[in-house]
């Protein structure tokens, strides 16, 4: 055995001598149990060395077949499985089901239900951009700004539970309304947020986002081109990462957000090159400030009302179809909703933002090395609740 293996070194270093050496790929796969897939995701890498040859993503390790309970289940009974898709957005993945079907029943909501709602949408997308963040830092080897992050997510999460009871799934935004109005105090918890969370992005800024360690392993690493980005689907800070200036709050506008101003924002490839992971990083960064914005001009034009006057005694929307798109923190939601007229839905089919921004990762990442997909996969920003639905 051992003049074996130093015939097997021999014939090693005169392979290199010679730059005659053979490599054969290797299949390795990461996850679905590696805590940097963010979830039970399982990618199949095929490798020459430590460069990415291809990539190929198996899902359904959390698949709950929302879609499927969607038509044994009334129109109101599908929202507390709204809420479990991407389960750090459910405020969102709510509204965007509730205006499907008030479309579908041509319900007008209240104003002051419609303010609500844009306040908890874009206090949800902080919470979210705040884990995407902190995580992401620390997938990179970055610790202290994840506690940073979660400190002040956990200020939007006490503002949540005072509202309606809970912290994470919710059932608040319902068809023609709201479960509960927003308790007194509610936009002074709101405004001293906003507050205290401004330093937190400068501070954020300082530790983690210019720091040069970070920058070089996220510039010019998983480049996504615009035309790419568009080709696949991608929506969201994914996309918005590469320069392509498309938010549907601002260009297929909802609810009341065309009533405010504020400012979509693009990668400019400041750092690196267009579309790398530092780029889509800082979108939702900066995407917070944004939203501090639309919150603080809800909160100074919210109006007195009744937040149940438009719920309807009796879901029952006559025979029809709609499709419903919001936007998500991590991308365009749609709903496509088929009614027979009876009280369930005939067919309920999500278009899942997570889902559709991970399907590039093949093309973003040949001929990275595999410490760079843990960056890569750490800026896709996916949730597994809603890839597998």
């Amino acid at each position: 055995m051992q003049e074996e293996l130093l015939e097997l070194r021999e014939d090693i270093a005169s392979g290199i001598d010679s730059g005659k050496l053979r490599t054969d790929e290797m299949v390795l796969n990461m996850g679905p149990q590696h805590p940097s897939t963010h979830g039970v995701l399982r990618l199949e890498l095929v490798l020459d060395g430590e460069v990415v040859v291809k990539i190929i993503p198996h899902l359904g390790y959390l698949h709950r077949c929302f879609e499927k309970h969607a038509e044994a289940m009334t129109y109101p009974q599908v929202i507390p499985y709204c809420d479990r898709m991407d389960y750090l957005a459910a405020m969102n993945n709510d509204h965007g089901y509730a205006l499907a079907v008030e479309r579908l029943m041509d319900i007008q909501v209240p104003e002051r239900v419609e303010y609500i709602r844009v306040i908890m949408a874009e206090l949800q997308r902080i919470a979210s951009h705040l884990v995407a963040i902190g995580t992401f830092g620390m997938d990179i080897g970055a610790f202290t700004p994840f506690l940073y992050c979660f400190r002040d997510r956990e200020f939007i999460l006490d503002i949540f539970e005072k509202t309606c009871g809970a912290r994470l799934l919710y059932n608040y935004i319902w068809i023609g309304g709201l479960s509960h109005d927003v308790y007194d105090g509610f936009e002074k918890d709101v405004m001293q947020f906003i507050k205290a969370f401004r330093p937190t992005i400068t501070e954020v800024n300082n530790l983690l986002n210019y720091n040069k360690v970070f920058i070089e392993r996220c510039a010019s690493i998983g480049v996504l081109p615009p035309d790419v980005g568009i080709s696949f689907g991608c929506s969201g800070p994914m996309l918005r990462g590469s320069g392509v200036d498309f938010d549907l709050r601002r260009d297929d506008p909802y609810s009341i957000y065309d009533r405010f101003e504020w400012d979509v924002i693009v990668g400019d490839g400041s750092a690196g090159t267009l579309g790398d992971c530092w780029d889509r990083h800082m979108v939702r960064v900066k995407e917070m400030e944004e939203s501090c914005k639309i919150i603080e001009q809800a909160i100074a034009g919210l109006p007195e009302g009744d937040i149940s006057e438009a719920i309807p005694k009796r879901v029952r929307p006559l025979a029809g179809e709609i499709y419903t798109r919001v936007e998500n923190p991590r991308g365009e939601l749609g709903y496509y909703i088929i009614s027979d007229g009876k009280g369930n839905p005939f067919r309920v089919k999500v278009r899942a933002p997570g889902f559709v921004n991970l399907s590039v990762i093949d093309a973003i990442s040949r001929g990275c090395l595999v410490a760079d997909l843990v960056a890569i996969l750490g800026s896709i920003d996916i949730v597994l609740g809603e890839v597998d639905r």
